[in-house]
């Protein structure tokens, strides 16, 4: 007999493998980061910094306020744990998650896919891409405008000189990895014996073994899932997908379930916490991994999440940078946030209530900005008298 979950069941148990409901620590520690992404799998990264870089994010709406130094550490400094690759999108994962990964490398090489302009890249510009591993090599890790090897691009690929494009190649490829981050979030490149020493000896998996690893994680990550679901997590392919989910619930690594009011099968990572309430407050990064894929989202939620910011601004309907506010179990509210660092505030450009709002929501949400605005170093809040939640926002400030 196949197991049904209610939905709110499968909603509690998403959210505590997403490692909510539990007490915040009272002064985050590395450790804690760690066993965060170890919970995870995979954090993604994005370089719009209206409101902070957003793998920070993820880490504050579960552990609360912490020194991002000790992140940055971890993925790109001395106690390096974390390695940068394209995951989810551009991502950290755990170091040992790494090799899990190198099919990918292999398929960008070949250009299987969407990676059929690395390949023809890598073919038809070997002196681009000779130079600039001779320079790495030779030099230790550049950024591509050290490296400052071909003119400038117009158009397509962003922009890029051909030296840029060559160490993007050669980073997909995984000839390439990120030794470090400038402070300007510019990405610097070493090659994976110097920046990956732990890992660059460690056998390579094979193309099953690594879906069934990196589909194994999603699971474990998610805590009951659709196939959709566990594919979307590392984006893989629906018929590496299939074979890899079909042996790890023959192995009793996923048990299928079904939940109410889904239209999916679902699967159910053994042992995974199944409480009986989630308490939490939080602020979501609208990259972040609980929410990141929107159908599963409004599976979960019953809420619509959209990413607005290549949305011309007439056409939002929420904002630029807007994070939803889980309130226990369920998103409540929506805010447009930007951090006006020159001014030392936290701007609430817009602030908007979803229907599962109560008299809770404001004072709550409003404690949570104010943990924000402190653990990115802003003195104070403005809220803009935008959306039917901000009047209240404003009166909470007082």
């Amino acid at each position: 007999m196949v197991e049904t979950l209610s939905a709110k069941d499968a909603r509690r148990i998403a959210l505590a493998a997403q490692g909510f409901g539990r007490p915040r620590p009272a002064a985050p520690a590395k450790r804690h980061l760690l066993s965060t992404i170890e919970a995870l799998g995979v954090v993604q990264i994005d370089s719009v910094n209206v409101l902070s870089r957003s793998h920070y994010l993820p880490f504050f709406s579960r552990l609360g306020a912490y020194d991002r130094r000790l992140l940055d550490d971890l993925a790109w400094g001395k106690t390096r744990a974390l390695a940068e690759y394209w995951a989810h999108e551009a991502s950290l994962t755990p170091l040992a998650l790494h090799p899990m990964l190198r099919w990918r490398m292999a398929d960008a090489a070949a250009g299987v896919g969407v990676w059929k302009h690395v390949a023809a890249f890598l073919r038809d510009h070997p002196d681009f891409i000779d130079q600039a591993l001779a320079a790495v090599a030779e030099r230790g890790p550049l950024t591509a405008s050290e490296l400052n090897l071909g003119a400038k691009g117009q158009g397509g690929w962003w922009g890029w000189s051909e030296g840029k494009r060559a160490m993007e190649c050669l980073f997909w490829t995984g000839r390439l990895t990120t030794a470090t981050r400038r402070a300007s979030f510019e990405r610097v490149y070493d090659l994976p014996e110097r920046a990956l020493r732990s890992i660059s000896q460690t056998p390579t998996p094979d193309r099953d073994e690594a879906h069934r690893a990196l589909l194994a994680t999603a699971g474990r990550a998610m805590g009951v899932a659709t196939e959709r679901d566990l594919r979307d997590y590392f984006r893989l392919g629906p018929a590496d997908t299939r074979k890899a989910l079909a042996e790890l619930v023959e192995d009793g690594i996923l048990t299928p379930v079904q939940v109410e009011g889904w239209d999916q099968p679902a699967y159910l990572w053994p042992g995974t916490r199944r409480p009986r309430a989630i308490k939490a407050d939080a602020l979501l990064s609208p990259f972040d991994n609980l929410i990141w894929f929107r159908e599963r989202t409004e599976r979960l939620f019953g809420v619509r999440v959209r990413l607005e910011i290549y949305t011309p601004a007439h056409k939002r309907t929420h904002g630029y940078y807007v994070l939803p506010f889980l309130q226990d179990e369920t998103i409540t509210a929506r805010v447009d946030l930007k951090a006006d660092r020159k001014a030392g505030r936290l701007l609430v450009q817009a602030a908007h209530a979803e229907p599962a709002a109560n008299a809770e929501t404001a004072p709550r949400l409003w404690r949570e900005l104010t943990r924000m605005a402190a653990w990115l170093g802003l003195e104070g809040i403005e809220v803009r008298s935008v959306g039917e939640l901000s009047p209240k926002l404003s009166l909470n400030a007082t």
